[in-house]
């Protein structure tokens, strides 16, 4: 009986041909890795490090366990309803005058401890500097009320005990306008400190509006673009791309001198009787939403006009030659194969009006303010990184959402035009 199987091909050193071609393909692909290496290098570095190190401050709660371990410690026995006991007392005294010769982290533990209850930072001050003059006093409890009548209240105990973990989830709570109660439950903020999902409310809502005014703007700029002759569709791009040669504040700057009261555009619609008064068109939303559609629409136009480049206008005439008429072909021929563009200009639009802060800080009112504001709030002026970095965290997330929805949504219509 004959052999039929295959013979193996070789190469002229005696190497078969099947491992040769591995071999160059694995060199192949370490060159393009070597290649690509710095430049995944450079977004670890300045991308991926800086989100995962924004994500952990958010949880992160070191301030009240390295000042008061013993305490914490000691406050694990507590039934939680009455004042703690004698040694729990001694714990505090004993780590606040451990921590008073470091006042960076005695502030920042009395800092801490202000977010949960008004007022905690001046007690906390005031034991330490009162703490020399009671170590008389019969017992530790005595000392602590005889500072201040506060320490016998359970509520300031239950802060120092929320905070005996280095990670809180207060940070992202407060930022849903939530909180734990002395009883462990997540419960809803008191009204005057549910400010942020309104503030959410308020960021969506605004870069809502923004993204249909472009898609309502934008469409028919990317149309005529994909459809003039080659010298007109050249001199409209120059004029979309035009914005981008200038600063984003320079724009800001620009719209406040014109929208003004007795700015430009004030001052036309006067002269040509459309108003007796002038209109308020600045330091309102209204002021808010014309920079920033302004700003943004390259951002829409640009996606819809290269997806539009890429449909052949025969099957519009297909469609009107079979008896379609235009507006009917347009809508059901062109308009499904434009879809993508769209999603993703509306998409990019959207993200990019979330994290607005300029514009609304300049030309915004009090109640025009989005969520970038109050980060940009507590980094620079209160230098509350864990409020900061918990809303940035929640952007970010609310971002991931949007691109993961997007992604669906394209690759659903991929499947129905396949």
């Amino acid at each position: 009986m004959s052999d039929m199987s295959p013979a193996v091909l070789l190469t002229n050193t005696g190497v078969p041909m099947k491992a040769q071609l591995r071999r160059i393909e694995r060199v192949s692909q370490l060159k393009s890795l070597a290649l690509i290496l710095p430049l995944l290098l450079f977004l670890i570095v300045t991308f991926m490090l800086p989100i995962a190190a924004m994500l952990r401050q958010s949880v992160s709660n070191p301030e009240v366990v390295r000042v008061m371990p013993a305490t914490l410690q000691a406050l694990k026995h507590w039934n939680g309803k009455t004042m703690p006991d004698e040694a729990t007392s001694r714990a505090l005294l004993s780590d606040l005058t451990r921590a008073g010769g470091d006042g960076y982290a005695l502030a920042a533990a009395g800092k801490r401890l202000n977010m949960e209850i008004a007022g905690y930072r001046s007690l906390v001050m005031k034991t330490v500097r009162h703490l020399p003059e009671e170590r008389a006093a019969p017992s530790a409890r005595a000392a602590l009320l005889t500072v201040d009548d506060r320490w016998g209240d359970p509520a300031y105990w239950h802060a120092i005990a929320r905070n005996a973990s280095p990670t809180t989830p207060f940070y992202l709570l407060a930022s849903l306008d939530h909180n734990v109660n002395d009883q462990g439950e997540v419960v809803h903020s008191e009204p005057d400190r549910a400010i942020y999902l309104d503030v959410f409310a308020r960021t969506f809502g605004m870069s809502l509006v923004v993204t249909l005014v472009c898609v309502l703007l934008g469409f028919p700029v990317a149309y005529l673009l994909a459809t003039l002759p080659t010298r007109k569709s050249n001199l409209l791009m120059i004029l979309v791309l035009l914005p981008f040669w200038t600063s984003v504040l320079v724009r800001v700057a620009a719209w406040i001198v014109l929208l003004q009261s007795g700015g430009l555009i004030n001052s036309a619609l006067i002269g040509l009787g459309l108003t007796r008064e002038p209109l308020e068109l600045v330091f309102n939303r209204t002021g808010v939403y014309i920079s920033m559609v302004h700003i943004l629409l390259p951002f829409m136009i640009l996606p819809i006009y290269s997806v539009m480049r890429g449909i052949s206008p025969s099957y519009m005439r297909a469609a009107i030659s079979l008896g379609s008429h235009p507006i009917l072909s347009f809508w059901r021929v062109y308009f499904p194969q434009t879809v993508a563009g769209l999603a993703a200009g509306g998409l990019l639009v959207f993200i990019l009006s979330i994290g607005y802060y300029i514009t609304p800080a300049l030309l915004g009112g009090p109640k025009d303010q989005m969520v970038s504001y109050f980060v940009a709030f507590y980094t620079n002026t209160t230098v509350n990184w864990g409020m900061a970095t918990s809303l940035g965290t929640l952007l970010l997330l609310a971002t991931l959402i949007l691109y993961a929805v997007y992604n669906r949504l394209i690759g659903a219509n991929r499947l129905q035009l396949g």
